[in-house]
């Protein structure tokens, strides 16, 4: 599967974004789909993720302002990013596999496929 993500930009603080994970080449339906950023010197570091069951997961820090959903008919994950801060400016990546299992599902070595990145700067 090929990913392909778009949606970053500048914003100010307290702004939103809407990230697209767009995918190919395969049924995406059966992948787990996850978001994960990094900002510059730190780790890549988990955000959400969308489980083959249709549960969705976030990083404890990312719950009640994210939202990670998925239109199956256009091969498409989103991230819905509310209320930014200036601590979120990192290049966020998505990231598929299939046989990703839950103990993995938060780490980045837990899939196999990955999308080019996309760069979000919050600032004013």
């Amino acid at each position: 599967v090929q990913l392909q993500a778009s949606g970053g930009g500048l914003v100010q603080p307290g702004g939103s974004l809407r990230l697209s994970c767009a995918a190919s080449g395969r049924t995406f339906s059966r992948y787990v789909v996850g978001w994960f950023r990094q900002a510059p010197g730190k780790e890549r570091e988990f955000v959400a993720a969308f489980w083959r069951s249709g549960a969705t997961y976030y990083a404890d820090s990312k719950k009640g302002r994210f939202t990670i959903s998925r239109d199956n008919a256009k091969n498409t994950v989103y991230l819905q990013m509310n209320s930014l801060k200036p601590e979120d400016t990192a290049v966020y990546y998505c990231a598929a596999d299939q046989s990703i299992i839950m103990s993995t599902m938060t780490s980045s070595q837990g899939y196999n496929y990955w999308g080019q990145g996309t760069q979000v700067t919050v600032s004013s």
